[in-house]
């Protein structure tokens, strides 16, 4: 049993232990009665019993309602999403008229193991079935097509997380999920690989970059049609810059501009135009990147200014909004369907691959590896610079632009592109 004394004074702690120590006595006092066993009848009768059952009556479900209704915490779409998710999950399972104080480890462990057992697509392959009876027909059929550990994973975490705010909101005296996870087979460095040099061949020898029919449907049929849109130029960029596909998608014409007299994007947050619709994945995403040569020869600044002329505000306003709050989505399934049909699609690469090509492509040009932390906006692990790292202002952007014209690709024919 766990009992929170509500403070981190320990001559404070000494005196309340006493008194929750009493009321703990009184519940097995309680729990003995009830089984007919001998009890002591002045602890039985020290406190009212709806005193210790007092708080246990909210439900899993309502505790989730204050939760996701907090008022304090700023939650992107997806984020909320991943929530809402895991929420009708653990409902379905756990049950949400669950007093939130009856929930247990054993029960809590019990839900990872229906997990466990969920195909991807679950609610298509079997609608109108709860997680337990699918977990009991995929167990039978021996399914192979499993959702993986990383997903579960994040499903525990986030009821963790809302269990941890109920401790904190005095809700719960503990958090049932504390340190439960699975392990996962697969390492971190496996779960994406950069693109071969076959596939980036084969996706700059795509018709959209060597001519096609046209930019919308027509972009992977050979033709006169050079389109320079986002499709074009958001792969470009982030090969040749390290871009997230948001960074990158997101972009407003005000965030390419000259810094220190030089070509950059700076990618951040916030909007010239008043818009909030940027959103940085860590704090380290915030950065100035020099754009590359190659994107200088294929003329991306006077596409900028094409853009600007014409009173747009955004870089890329072809590329619509998702559901999930995030311009990255629209394009990331148009990408697929364009990998694939120019024969560079493969299990484990994904959009994403372009920033393992660029940092392999900082590796192979010996660039030092502060240099490209910046650059790509990438956290420094562990914490032996932690302190070193607060001192200064960063690299010049001369520096930062040395580095990145250092960064080259000759498995693919520029010249070819560019000649169109």
């Amino acid at each position: 049993m766990w009992r929170s004394l509500g403070t981190d004074s320990l001559t404070v702690a000494k005196r309340r232990a006493l008194r929750v120590a009493a009321v703990v006595e009184h519940e097995f006092e309680v729990a003995r009665s009830r089984v007919g066993l001998s009890v002591d009848q002045t602890v039985l009768d020290g406190f009212p019993e709806r005193e210790v059952e007092a708080g246990s009556g909210m439900s899993l479900s309502d505790l989730y309602d204050a939760y996701m209704g907090d008022p304090t915490r700023d939650w992107s779409p997806t984020t909320r999403m991943a929530y809402q998710t895991t929420r009708r999950i653990a409902l379905a399972i756990l049950g949400p008229d669950t007093p939130i104080r009856t929930i247990t480890r054993a029960q809590c462990r019990d839900m990872i193991e229906v997990l466990r057992w969920q195909p991807r697509n679950a609610s298509k392959l079997y609608p109108g079935l709860s997680p337990q009876e699918i977990a009991g027909l995929a167990k039978a059929e021996e399914r192979n097509d499993l959702i993986n550990a990383a997903n579960i994973n994040t499903y525990v975490n986030k009821l963790g997380g809302m269990f941890n705010w109920a401790m904190k909101e005095e809700l719960l005296d503990r958090n049932p999920t504390l340190g439960l996870r699975l392990p996962d087979p697969v390492a971190r460095r496996d779960k994406r690989h950069p693109f071969s040099p076959h596939q980036i061949r084969a996706i700059f020898a795509a018709p959209l970059y060597t001519g096609c029919k046209d930019g919308e449907h027509g972009y992977a049929t050979p033709g006169a049609a050079r389109p320079r849109n986002a499709r074009f130029w958001i792969p470009l960029m982030s090969l040749f810059g390290g871009l997230r596909l948001n960074e990158a998608c997101q972009l407003d014409i005000a965030d390419v501009r000259q810094v220190e007299e030089i070509d950059c994007f700076v990618i951040t947050e916030r909007s010239d135009g008043g818009t909030t619709d940027k959103r940085l994945k860590t704090t380290s995403s915030e950065r100035i990147v020099p754009i590359h040569t190659t994107l200088l020869d294929l003329d991306f600044m006077g596409f900028v200014e094409r853009r600007r002329d014409a009173g747009e505000v955004k870089l890329f306003n072809d590329v619509g909004m998702g559901a999930t709050g995030y311009r990255s989505t629209t394009f990331s399934q148009w990408f697929r369907r364009f990998v694939d049909k120019a024969g560079a699609s493969s299990a484990k690469t994904c959009f994403h691959s372009f920033r393992h090509c660029f940092r392999d492509a900082l590796r192979e040009a010996r660039i030092d590896r502060d240099i490209a932390l910046a650059l790509g906006g990438w956290a420094a692990s562990g914490s032996s610079n932690s302190v070193s790292d607060s001192y200064g202002s960063g690299y010049r952007i001369q520096t930062l632009k040395e580095a990145m014209d250092r960064v080259s690709y000759p498995a693919i024919d520029w010249a070819r592109i560019r000649d169109h």
